[in-house]
């Protein structure tokens, strides 16, 4: 028989709260509606997937606990498509979408 592993002492309230941070913290200030940009071009949010499964199917990745719909401004006729790319140093938020000022720390709103 089998001995459950040790009490790590974190409920899972507090597992969840500090899975939602890091995700948060991997959007950034990327709603619906905003435009930023990097090295790669400007893009507008179409949608934020917070579905792991949802994401999954999009990216095509086992891990994957979001995505991000997005569509290239700078290149005409584009179709949107679906990343996963975390929010770092070199994206620049231009425009904040449709929640009004996006917070620039990289926490979403709750």
């Amino acid at each position: 028989m089998m001995a459950s592993p040790p009490s790590s002492g974190v409920s899972d309230h507090e597992i969840l709260e500090g899975l939602r941070r890091v995700i948060d913290n991997q959007i950034g200030p990327r709603r619906e509606g905003a435009i930023y940009q990097n090295q790669d071009g400007a893009f507008q949010v179409l949608a934020v997937i917070r579905d792991p499964k949802r994401a999954r199917e999009l990216l095509n990745r086992r891990g994957a606990q979001w995505a991000l719909i997005v569509k290239n401004l700078l290149r005409p006729g584009a179709e949107p498509y679906a990343i996963g790319s975390v929010w770092t140093t070199s994206d620049h938020l231009v425009s904040g979408g449709d929640d009004g000022p996006a917070n620039m720390t990289g926490s979403a709103p709750r």
